[in-house]
């Protein structure tokens, strides 16, 4: 009896799919065998590798780490496994993403750019330095550096009420050190690590256990809404019980992508919206005082271009006709004359209030979205900066400025006033003049985020109005910096004078192990300031008790 055509056919097509399958299921992801088989362009090339090192820097060592460590169920770029796999398997899967592993797609990233974070991910210089990290926990090649040239300084300086004050001309020329690659792989609290506060203060823990707790603000009621960026939520915290903790804790709203700002509409103490801002879009919830659960759905107001730079801070003028959205630079240095992913982007936008009538409100600024604050007293906005990075260990200061309308402060062409980028030597000389210099120059590469104006009663005097601001911490220098938060005081004028001060410190260890990283500072209803730490995923209460 003669077996039917149809099932043999059938016959081979099920062998030749299992033999597709089980040869796609010994790829890397399930990759198929095409992407597998595709060569990189850059192999063998040292210089795709490390023009892939800052590209890494930008869009995956927040997750995997600057050594490619990984954490949590974040994988290390050193197992075994993505070391077998090939650079066509590595792309092939870097564009596809994994929405199961937290795995973005990176699609919209040019095909060059993924290929080259491919070569410095397949490169001995990442493997080597991942290795060293793990061999090396006591960062001995920082704590053997010589101590630095004042006015710039490292952890090992850093301490509660030193006074700080860094001028354009204690500047030195680009490229005086080399470009550093210390990020931090932060390391659990140690029972015997807490953050030391000046005399006369005192630091308790106001929350832990939380996910990537980001930006604080402090609602007209005394409320507090806290992002938790990663996990995309907003949660809110009442009340203060007599160990400092919070009285109540609740889930405000879900489902966002890595909110971060916090807005609460019309300015006043009768809210009506509270505005979120996310890494996509800008959204608003319906808000009456005591709210502690969005009390219907979110209204989509405006998109914003994804990728590079996340955080963006929203911010009212006092008036309530404009409203402020900060959105960083897509790259560290990229030119927006040749790169027009940077469109809208190295700006303070400013908006009515519904989303509508976009106008670039400052621009030059290459990353603001970490922190916006409105002076309240003066009706000032201010801003909190993350300058770029690869020019050497103490280029360029991040910085806290008052912003201008219309004002120019620099990136990518200039910063500081009239010092030229030399990587882009020659252009835009006309701007020259035109760029700002803020008004208070922090350390080189500590990662200023968000600020707030102390308007509590608690404190001494002399604190009212100042600005506090949290500082997440440095990667592009030999020793590490930030990792504090810092006072700038205004001096009850509004003005500053362009020193600032250390306030909370002791986030590193002595061996240079980080275990916190300050990200925003909002006051409480009682007048005490509330940190948030994204580093041991907590909050800070620092209280005045002292006479």
């Amino acid at each position: 009896m003669r077996t039917a055509w149809w099932v043999v056919g059938a016959v081979a097509a099920i062998v030749l799919c299992g033999a597709m399958a089980f040869s796609q299921a010994q790829n890397f992801r399930g990759a198929p065998d095409s992407a597998k088989e595709t060569k990189n362009p850059y192999e063998g090339d040292p210089a795709g590798a490390e023009a892939g090192k800052p590209l890494y820097h930008l869009r995956c060592a927040r997750c995997h780490g600057e050594t490619g460590r990984g954490s949590g169920n974040i994988p290390a770029l050193r197992a075994g496994e993505i070391r077998k796999a090939t650079p066509g398997e590595v792309f092939w899967f870097i564009t596809r993403g994994d929405p199961k592993r937290e795995m973005p797609s990176w699609r919209k990233l040019p095909a060059d750019q993924r290929w080259k974070i491919v070569s410095y991910v397949k490169s001995d210089s990442l493997q080597k330095g991942a290795l060293a990290s793990a061999a090396s926990p006591a960062q001995s090649a920082a704590l053997n550096l010589r101590s630095p040239n004042a006015p710039f300084t490292d952890f090992r300086y850093e301490a509660p009420g030193v006074d700080r004050k860094i001028t354009v001309n204690d500047l030195p020329k680009p490229f005086m050190t080399k470009s550093s690659d210390n990020g931090p792989d932060v390391v659990a609290r140690p029972r015997d690590a807490w953050p030391k506060a000046p005399n006369g203060f005192k630091v308790d823990l106001y929350a832990a256990g939380l996910e990537n707790p980001r930006l604080l603000r402090a609602a007209p009621n005394g409320d507090i809404f806290l992002a938790e960026s990663e996990a995309g939520r907003i949660r809110v915290f009442r009340g203060m019980g007599s160990d400092g903790t919070p009285e109540q804790m609740q889930v405000f709203a879900t489902r966002m992508k890595r909110p971060y700002g916090i807005a609460f509409y019309p300015p006043g103490p009768d809210p009506q919206w509270v505005y979120i801002g996310c890494e996509n879009e800008v959204v608003r919830y319906p808000y009456k005082n005591g709210d502690m659960a969005a009390r219907g759905n979110s209204e989509h107001l405006l998109s914003l271009p994804t990728d590079g730079h996340w955080t963006r801070s929203v911010e009212f003028s006092p008036d309530g006709k404009k409203m402020f959205v900060a959105v960083g630079s897509r790259s560290n240095v990229d030119d927006p004359d040749t790169t027009p992913e940077e469109k809208n982007r190295a700006d303070i936008l400013a908006f009515d209030p519904d989303g509508k009538n976009m106008r670039v409100y400052a621009y030059g600024i290459r990353n603001a979205g970490g922190g916006l604050a409105v002076d309240r007293t003066t009706g000032e906005l201010w801003c909190s900066v993350n300058e770029r990075d690869e020019l050497g260990d103490n280029l360029v200061p991040d910085y806290i400025t008052h912003v201008e309308d219309g004002g120019f402060y620099g990136w990518p062409w200039w910063y500081m006033g009239a010092h030229q980028d030399p990587r882009h030597k020659g252009k835009h000389l006309e701007l020259k003049d035109k760029a700002i210099v803020p008004d208070v120059l922090l350390q080189p590469h500590n990662a200023s985020l968000g600020i707030t104006f102390y308007d509590g009663k608690q404190f001494p005097a002399e604190y009212q109005g100042d600005i506090f601001a949290g500082q997440h911490g440095s990667w592009n220098k030999a020793a590490r910096t930030g990792y504090e938060v810092i006072r700038v005081p205004l001096h009850q004028s509004g003005k500053a004078s362009g020193d600032y001060q250390d306030f909370l410190t002791g986030f590193v260890l002595p061996n240079g192990q980080v275990w916190g990283r300050p990200v925003a500072v909002t006051v409480a209803q009682d007048g005490s300031l509330l940190v948030s730490d994204d580093g041991s995923n907590s909050i800070w209460r620092v209280s005045y008790v002292g006479k």
